[in-house]
């Protein structure tokens, strides 16, 4: 049975930072290409990152509105990929969650097989 469970989020002031975690199991997890999303409120589901598979070399890939603060990488001996975000704004405030895929579809949500449950990350002004 595939899982992803994310873990990392909370309630941060701007500017602070925050690590999510999303840890797999149930697939080989070096296949796959993962992908962060997040849903704010009123909003529809957003693509924030997204990493290839090892035979892609990982390759990442952010939306613009997180480009150059957020930071996607790949651990495949601990099965989980992470996000480091920085520089938080209240905009980034919402339910972040994993998914995987087989091949990598970028942001294109309705292309991705399996997806985590969430976590929140508020970020106060």
């Amino acid at each position: 049975e595939v899982q992803l469970v994310e873990s990392g989020g909370g309630l941060v002031q701007a500017g602070g930072s925050l690590r999510l975690s999303c840890a797999a199991s149930g697939f080989t997890f070096d296949d796959y290409a993962i992908g962060w999303f997040r849903q704010a409120p009123g909003k529809e589901r957003e693509g924030v990152s997204c990493i290839s598979s090892s035979d892609g070399r990982g390759s990442t890939y952010y939306a613009d509105s997180v480009k150059g603060r957020f930071t996607i990488s790949r651990d495949n001996a601990k099965n989980t990929v992470y996000l480091q975000m920085n520089s938080l704004k209240p905009e980034d405030t919402a339910v972040y969650y994993c998914a995987v895929s087989v091949g990598l579809v970028y942001f294109a949500t309705h292309e991705y097989d399996y997806w985590g449950q969430g976590t929140q990350v508020t970020v106060s002004s």
